[in-house]
């Protein structure tokens, strides 16, 4: 986090804001104008940079007028490739169920794996062109040229508090009632919202290290066990009728369904702590350990 600009008890919020922003972009540039990157590694750090610029706009809606569409814009950006990772979650899956359970045998467990690195080196060349490459380039650089005229002098950090709380409510209001009866649809929109709001809190995690970074690193571990969940839904759907997968089904699915299960008790567990806290004294701790911050 040390290189990552972020909020300052003692310095202008607006600047610092428009320095995330700026920080994120050419984040994202660097990695899609890379020849040198891979496919997958351009994909999935490409994605999770919209993802840090989907939750910042998300923040700074009631403050930048176009954020709404730059969130818009990017969440089409990271669709556009999102088959190309498909064959990359299914992989993650199986390497989940190698390590975990005996579904499959050795000589099974590479048909499969070949069959799905198979599908994601064709996903790879249908979507990440050289075209498509230079089109979100263009995107970033014009973006780029807007954040430098947002209007953010006037934001305090009460009204940051604020809308974190409105992304922590979120998130805590996706939970499911009943853990064992959630479909993955549901957990993976709870994962959204988590992502958001671990997201978000990185603007603050510097001013208390302790504080933030045990709250970030929760997050980030609920954000990887929905995560996991989602691969192995991923997975299973691959082995649906005339799918990749479909022979070996009646060994894939149990053996999916049982470890989507306990992933789904361990994401509990932490989302029950994660959101314990209601809204309301969540914004009010935060205040409070600002007004501290800047009286050091």
């Amino acid at each position: 986090m040390a290189d990552k600009p972020a909020l300052e008890p003692n310095a202008a919020i607006g600047p610092a804001l428009c320095a995330v922003a700026g920080h994120i972009l050419a984040g994202a540039r660097a990695v899609i104008t890379d020849p040198q990157l891979a496919g997958p590694d351009a994909v999935h750090d490409f994605r999770r940079a919209m993802k840090q610029w989907r939750a910042l706009m998300r923040l700074l809606r009631p403050f930048v007028a176009d954020a709404e569409r730059l969130r818009a814009e990017a969440r089409d950006h990271a669709r556009s490739l999102a088959s190309a990772r498909d064959g990359q979650a299914a992989l993650n899956a199986l390497d989940q169920l190698v390590d975990h359970a005996a579904a499959l045998s050795a000589r099974s467990t590479a048909s499969v794996r070949g069959r799905l690195e198979a599908l994601r080196s064709s996903e790879e060349r249908a979507v990440l062109t050289d075209e498509l490459r230079d089109g979100i380039a263009s995107w970033l650089d014009g973006t780029a040229a807007a954040v430098e005229l947002w209007p953010l002098d006037a934001v305090d950090f009460a009204a940051i508090a604020a809308q974190l709380a409105a992304g922590y409510r979120r998130a805590r209001r996706r939970m499911p009632a009943d853990w064992t009866l959630a479909s993955p649809e549901h957990l993976h929109a709870l994962r959204q919202r988590v992502v958001e709001h671990r997201y978000q809190m990185e603007l603050v995690e510097p001013l208390w290290p302790r504080f933030g970074r045990m709250w970030t690193d929760e997050a980030e571990r609920l954000r990887d066990r929905l995560g996991k969940y989602q691969d192995l839904a991923v997975l299973e759907r691959l082995t649906g009728p005339h799918q990749p997968l479909a022979h070996w089904r009646s060994h894939l699915v149990p053996a999916s369904a049982e470890r989507r299960a306990t992933l789904s008790q361990r994401a509990e567990r932490l989302a029950r702590r994660l959101f314990a806290e209601r809204p309301k004294a969540f914004r009010q701790r935060l205040e409070a350990l600002w007004e501290e911050a800047r009286e050091d």
